[in-house]
């Protein structure tokens, strides 16, 4: 498991937003909602998103979107929103 780092940039603040929103957007759900399950239900901000930050930032919206939800999947969280 990666290490926990926190968002030290705007670049990476951009990119956390665009991951919130497009995930948001393919699940047809609300960017909050989508937040805290990132943040306060799972923690893959900050344990996976941002530590990846420099591979994942390279990579399709779609591959990203979808890799960000296998993780989920793989640590035993889901988005029953």
């Amino acid at each position: 498991m990666l290490a926990e780092e926190r968002i030290s940039n705007s670049d990476e603040l951009e990119f956390a937003v665009f991951c919130i929103e497009s995930i948001a957007e393919k699940l047809g759900k609300n960017a909050t909602d989508i937040y805290n399950a990132l943040t306060e239900k799972s923690n893959i901000l900050n344990s996976y998103i941002v530590p990846e930050y420099e591979a994942l930032h390279t990579q399709s919206r779609e591959y990203i979107v979808n890799d960000i939800l296998e993780v989920m999947k793989e640590r035993g969280h889901h988005f029953p929103l």
